[in-house]
């Protein structure tokens, strides 16, 4: 099955290991995610988001230096596509290679400059989450105490993300961010890495009302790996996985739900899901629940819909 995962930060250790190259001989020891694990897991697309660790300032120079990574550690390796349109998709597939697709974690770093929004749309920016879990210039973390909104240059950033074409991820927002981008969003938006709220009580989570909202904007959601999100007590499995994925079926997202891994940003992982190459153990697991269809829908043709349908052309 062609897998699409929504989620792994490579580039972030990219940053936080300036000797390490991305290649085999460094998986496990500094990646979850490598090249060979990437094809041992059949993943046909991949996301890179670029988050910057707290060793790298807040500041456009840092964004780029992630990018810079992005072109020459990543889309330099062999069998890898960069993906910023639906053609790019189908030209990835019928070549066989593994899509590679930008995102950024938390707009921070843009201070604010619609200017290099727009830079980084020409680099392949395509995905972008205002904010991580705290606040920033943008918008509020769902992390952070106070729970507020968008501020007023935040909301200009969603006009700017949807008039170039980029992507709005929810996965960070806090409850009220969230709510404000759904009645202003003019364009579907989806959640990169979050689980069910009613499973697992935690705030990266979604509540019910959440996932609908999603689901009714035609967007996508990447039930993710991270232990505590998918379990109340560790260590996690898949089973707890797929209780998730059960809950957003009964919601009616049959067609609406993906993966989202967040390997190489979880220093602990899901029983028998420690990297890419362990992605068969999921497949394997749903296959004894659902029918091959639905299943090869979660894996990766309902992400394909919709960024078939939502990229530019």
């Amino acid at each position: 099955m062609r897998i699409v995962d929504l989620h792994a930060d490579v580039i972030c250790k990219l940053l936080e290991h300036p000797g390490a190259g991305w290649d085999d001989s460094n998986a496990g020891t500094v990646f979850d995610a490598t090249p060979e694990r990437l094809r041992q897991g059949g993943i046909g697309l991949q996301v890179f988001p670029i988050f910057l660790p707290e060793t790298q300032r807040e500041e456009p120079e840092s964004v780029f230096w992630a990018a810079e990574l992005f072109w020459h550690e990543i889309l330099t390796k062999k069998g890898f596509k960069l993906i910023r349109s639906s053609g790019d998709l189908a030209t990835a597939h019928r070549e066989g290679k593994i899509g590679a697709m930008l995102s950024l974690e938390s707009a921070g770093g843009l201070q604010g400059q619609m200017w290099v929004l727009r830079l980084l749309y020409r680099l392949g920016l395509r995905l972008l989450g205002p904010t991580w879990n705290h606040a920033n210039w943008a918008c509020d973390g769902a992390m952070e105490p106070r729970g507020g909104g968008f501020t007023k240059a935040g909301k200009r950033l969603v006009t700017e993300c949807e008039t170039l074409g980029i992507l709005v991820d929810v996965s960070h927002l806090s409850d009220r961010g969230f709510w404000e981008l759904a009645e202003r969003a003019g364009r579907p938006f989806f959640a990169s890495h979050s689980n069910a709220r009613s499973v697992v009580n935690h705030p990266r989570n979604l509540t019910d009302d959440q996932i609908r909202a999603v689901i009714a904007a035609g967007g996508i959601i990447g039930v993710t790996f991270v232990p505590w999100f998918a379990a109340s007590v560790e260590p996690a499995s898949i089973e707890d996985v797929l209780r998730h994925v059960e809950h957003i079926c009964a919601l009616g997202g049959a067609r609406h739900i993906a993966f989202g891994s967040d390997f190489d940003g979880i220093s602990r992982h899901v029983e028998h899901l420690n990297h890419p190459g362990c992605y068969p153990n999921l497949i394997e697991a749903l296959l004894k629940r659902y029918p091959e269809s639905i299943v090869q829908d979660i894996a990766g043709d309902n992400a394909i819909r919709f960024f078939t349908k939502h990229l530019p052309n």
